[in-house]
């Protein structure tokens, strides 16, 4: 189901566009309507619609002034309105279609097409960006390349990282130790969220091996190593490690 908002301060128009979208696409639930930007702003944060169908000149501003305001959440938009002036702003702030009034329920039942081909490649892509998240959550280890060949570190061994002038040396709960000739960042995003934090400008560590923390900014591993954290980590540090 595709949550719909209707943002039009003419209440004709509304009633007009919510039995045209009822005729055209049952899978279209209206959640709301409203006459001006402030109502359209409080709605839109509250129920988070999946599109809006958005008039240009509103009851106590423009279309413009209320897509500012939500700019930081996501939901495809079509315009409805009397004035074709604004079409390229329309499209340069992501419109799926420009319809001008009085609506044309044809016109409506292409925008609205195009809003399913929207929806269906969005869905599409959520999908594949799940299934890589799964694919590198069950990954076990990683590859590192040193000056002498390859080595598979396990995740499941691995300590700690530490960074130093642009190298990297992967501590091993064997004693064991390799150095990779990149920083630390390069290796960061390899290592499952899941278990392994950056605690400082030149750490990671697997909280598998945590032992305890220190109220004056040390971890102290199982096997005695005293890893530091950072004062802009702090906070993040503690919630994960509760969590």
């Amino acid at each position: 189901m595709i949550k719909a908002l209707i943002v039009e301060d003419e209440l004709y128009i509304r009633k007009g566009l919510i039995s045209m979208i009822a005729s055209i696409d049952t899978s279209i639930s209206i959640i709301g309507e409203c006459e001006g930007v402030q109502d359209a702003i409080t709605v839109t944060k509250a129920c988070k619609p999946d599109v809006i169908f958005l008039d240009i000149n509103l009851k106590d501003g423009i279309a413009f002034d209320f897509l500012k305001e939500v700019e930081d959440l996501h939901f495809q938009v079509i315009f409805i309105t009397a004035y074709d002036e604004y079409a390229l702003q329309a499209l340069k702030n992501g419109a799926v279609d420009y319809i001008l009034k009085p609506v044309d329920i044809d016109e409506l039942e292409v925008a609205i097409n195009k809003l399913q081909i929207n929806n269906e490649n969005q869905q599409k892509e959520r999908l594949q960006i799940v299934q890589q998240q799964l694919v590198e959550q069950r990954k076990e280890h990683m590859v590192l390349r040193l000056q002498e060949g390859y080595q598979v570190i396990r995740f499941s061994a691995l300590m700690y990282c530490k960074s130093d002038k642009g190298y990297t040396t992967f501590y091993l709960e064997n004693n064991k130790s390799y150095i990779a000739s990149k920083p630390i960042k390069d290796f960061e995003s390899q290592l499952p969220e899941e278990f392994f934090m950056r605690t400082h400008q030149s750490y990671v560590l697997n909280l598998k091996y945590v032992d305890r923390y220190d109220k004056d900014g040390y971890v102290f591993l199982k096997s005695g190593i005293q890893i530091p954290v950072s004062t802009r980590k702090k906070e993040a540090f503690i919630a994960k490690l509760l969590d």
